[in-house]
């Protein structure tokens, strides 16, 4: 699977051992930055993220910040976009099964490294049920369009 990735400078260091960890799974990665540790804006790499995304480039999008929040909010202002926030394994199972996610935000701050990873893993590995869940992905979309 072709994962894009990307975060801050708070998720750099938890980014560079996801995308080891990703690649040794033999996943392809698109290392959309930031590349070191100095101060920068999340919603750069919350749009590189997503634009790979939406435009087909990934089949899904992981990003890394602080909260996970400012990333998840920047993403889901592109649209098609459905970025979700994880925190815990039933969650983001959740995230995938019933929502469709296609990007995973992640707090670097509130997570350890182990288990991003775990989420990582469920996040790649869950399918989407469809049906009712369908439906409502649907209703998401006439929302988007009608902006």
């Amino acid at each position: 699977m072709t994962i894009a990735l990307g975060a801050d400078h708070a998720g750099f260091r938890l980014k560079e051992r996801l995308k080891q960890e990703l690649l040794e799974k033999g996943h392809r990665v698109l290392d959309k930055g930031t590349d070191s540790e100095q101060s920068t804006d999340y919603p750069d790499y919350a749009r590189a993220v997503a634009d790979d995304v939406v435009n087909g480039r990934a089949e899904r999008g992981i990003l890394v910040c602080s909260s996970g929040v400012g990333m998840s909010i920047a993403a889901n202002k592109v649209r098609g976009i459905r970025a979700a926030l994880g925190t815990n394994p039933e969650e983001v199972a959740l995230t995938r099964s019933h929502n469709d996610a296609n990007v995973l935000a992640l707090g670097a701050k509130f997570l350890a490294a182990e288990d991003m990873g775990k989420l990582v893993d469920i996040f790649l590995s869950t399918n989407f049920e469809g049906g009712r869940h369908a439906r409502r992905i649907g209703k998401i979309q006439t929302i988007e369009e009608a902006q």
